[in-house]
């Protein structure tokens, strides 16, 4: 093995293919963090753990979306908007899938709205 092939393995990198803290390429981290964001916990892992201003930026977004929803639909329970709760729901699984989807790509998709607030927060950690 060669210092270079050494050098490669100790610092995750393969073939131009750089891996993060966890491990995992930022795309995958981003979409893991996603995918489990009901557990809320996972996003906050990965948020602790991965350096990379990608995947803590998808791991914000989907903590800050699903907090977002579960606000809306709590006061829409009290009031007469009962019957908004399903639409609310359903916006935001679509939003949810859609996050997955751009994740994975590798694209640095903002939700409308909540991206703004999502960047910020990300900045300020």
């Amino acid at each position: 093995m060669t210092n270079r092939q050494v050098s490669e393995k100790i610092e995750g990198r393969k073939e131009g293919v750089i891996f993060m803290a966890t491990g995992l390429k930022k795309e995958t981290s981003a979409a893991m963090a996603v995918l489990f964001a009901p557990t809320l916990i996972v996003p906050v892992l990965f948020l602790l753990l991965d350096k990379n201003k990608f995947v803590r930026f998808y791991a914000v977004q989907v903590l800050v979306l699903w907090l977002t929803v579960y606000v809306i639909q709590r006061v829409f329970r009290f009031g007469f908007l009962y019957g908004f709760t399903s639409i609310i729901s359903v916006i935001g699984f679509t939003l949810w899938l859609v996050l997955i989807y751009k994740a994975w790509q590798g694209v640095e998709w903002e939700v409308p709205f909540l991206g703004k607030i999502s960047r910020q927060l990300v900045s300020k950690l």
